[in-house]
């Protein structure tokens, strides 16, 4: 029979809810079990490699099927007991059953097939940099919350694959001094008998619980998201938060009018204390609000600082340009290396952060512009010799690429949140004449399947 008929043939012998069996053979970038029945491509979430699993069907598209884990026949040696009891319903992780050393296993082989599957790169790849705390490492929470027909308040993550709310009252990947807040703040909103309302469908209202922490400061601010600021008695509640929990450094209101995911709306207010919280990283004082992008494991992204000072320090009073540089997380340590450096970033408040930041630090070598990193980086990599990125999920645009590759710097360092467009992206730079460094991929998040990477680029 040809392929495509025998991959017909196989689709119409399952139907939806059918059990089947499947051996697993790989771990998909979302973390689920990969196996084969007949000639489709199976994903199981919650199944590890090597397992023989009994899965339930879930969905047929044309080249694979997705289906739910009903038991597992012959478990993994690395399969354990999870440490959270909502695991296989909520989407927050993913690789809690499987142990740590096998997550770091995993994780670099990931990053290895990436590079070789989508650009044909033959790298080294070092192991993995593991995170000395693999649970409750998450400085920073967001909450979806909504109300049950009952009128009961929900807050939790979303369940794998759709926008049903987990109900939940801790979470062990989160640092505890902020997990432990969950359960009292959840029966105040209660109390208060607000509209909550994530989705926008019901009128509006609470859409979310934002709570951060300072890693080694301890300092924590609470953030309400709203549609509105209708919310009688919050500045009460707000004293009353600050009253009981002394590490509370603040409660904020951040309005989100629109029905969209986006979590956050543009306008901040501060309800009580203070609108930041004060922060430790590689050795500099930040000021953190609570719409600041932060990485939210602080000891792990501390672990790129070395990384990066050596790197840009090998080429003597080096020009670092970094784009993307939010409150200038990483510029400011290369400033205190002595190297000079240019950060770029749209938004201006983290522009406004970035330099008060270094005025704190004393160090004038830090110098931050708000742009456009699309449109001016070709004029700025006129002045700098050495480039550092640290763009989203969907790598580099294609006008950072062409910026780059018509004024292309010396020295490249990359961190990537997605293998697969770093993949995509080195391709274009190795073809380009960019010799790659071993890759360094990090564990910034324990129990999921995502994983940081630095690649070191240079050039003649």
């Amino acid at each position: 029979m040809h392929p495509r008929a025998r991959a017909m043939a196989t689709k119409t012998a399952l139907r939806l809810g059918q059990t089947f069996e499947v051996t697993i053979y790989g771990l998909g970038h979302d973390g689920q079990g990969v196996g084969r029945f007949e000639e489709l491509v199976v994903f199981v979430p919650g199944a590890l490699p090597g397992e023989r699993v009994l899965a339930r069907l879930r969905r047929q598209a044309k080249r694979h099927l997705e289906a739910d884990l009903v038991g597992v026949e012959d478990p993994a040696p690395e399969r354990r007991k999870p440490a959270c009891i909502l695991v296989e319903r909520c989407g927050g992780c993913s690789l809690q059953h499987c142990s740590d050393p096998a997550q770091a296993e995993l994780k670099t082989d990931l990053v290895r097939q990436a590079l070789q599957r989508l650009a044909h790169l033959n790298l080294d790849v070092l192991p993995i940099l593991q995170a000395a705390s693999p649970l409750g490492y998450r400085n920073r929470a967001l909450i979806p919350l909504e109300r049950s027909p009952e009128g009961q308040l929900r807050a939790g993550y979303y369940r794998r694959g759709s926008h049903k709310i987990v109900n939940m009252n801790r979470c062990p990947v989160l640092d505890p001094r902020i997990d432990a807040l969950i359960q009292p703040i959840k029966a105040d909103l209660e109390a208060t008998r607000w509209p909550v309302d994530v989705n926008l469908s019901q009128g509006g209202g609470l859409r979310h619980l934002a709570l951060r922490v300072g890693h080694h400061s301890g300092e924590v601010l609470i953030t309400l998201v709203s549609s509105h600021n209708n919310l009688p008695g919050l500045e009460a509640l707000a004293h009353q938060w600050q009253q009981r929990w002394p590490e509370v450094v603040g409660v904020n209101l951040n309005i989100q009018p629109k029905a969209n995911n986006v979590v956050l709306g543009p306008d901040t207010f501060q309800v009580s204390g203070r609108s930041w919280l004060l922060e430790s990283f590689a050795g500099h004082a930040l000021h953190i609000g609570a719409d600041t992008f932060f990485q939210v494991n602080t000891a792990q992204a501390e672990r790129l600082v070395p990384l990066l000072v050596a790197f840009f320090s090998e080429q003597p009073d080096s020009q670092v340009l970094e784009a993307y540089c939010g409150i200038g997380t990483f510029s400011l340590p290369l400033a205190a290396a002595g190297l000079d450096v240019l950060g770029l970033e749209l938004q201006q408040a983290s522009v406004d952060q970035a330099r008060a930041n270094a005025e704190r630090n004393e160090l004038p070598k830090a110098r931050f512009e708000q742009a456009d990193v699309l449109a001016s980086l070709a004029v700025h990599l006129a002045w700098a010799e050495s480039l550092l990125v640290d763009p989203p999920r969907k790598g580099l645009a294609p006008e950072v690429m062409d910026a780059i590759l018509k004024a292309p710097p010396k020295r490249i360092a990359y961190i990537s949140c997605n293998p697969a467009t770093l993949a995509r992206d080195l391709g274009l730079l190795s073809a380009a004449g960019y010799r790659i460094r071993p890759i360094q991929p990090v564990d910034f998040f324990p129990q999921t399947s995502h994983v940081e990477c630095v690649a070191l680029l240079e050039r003649d």
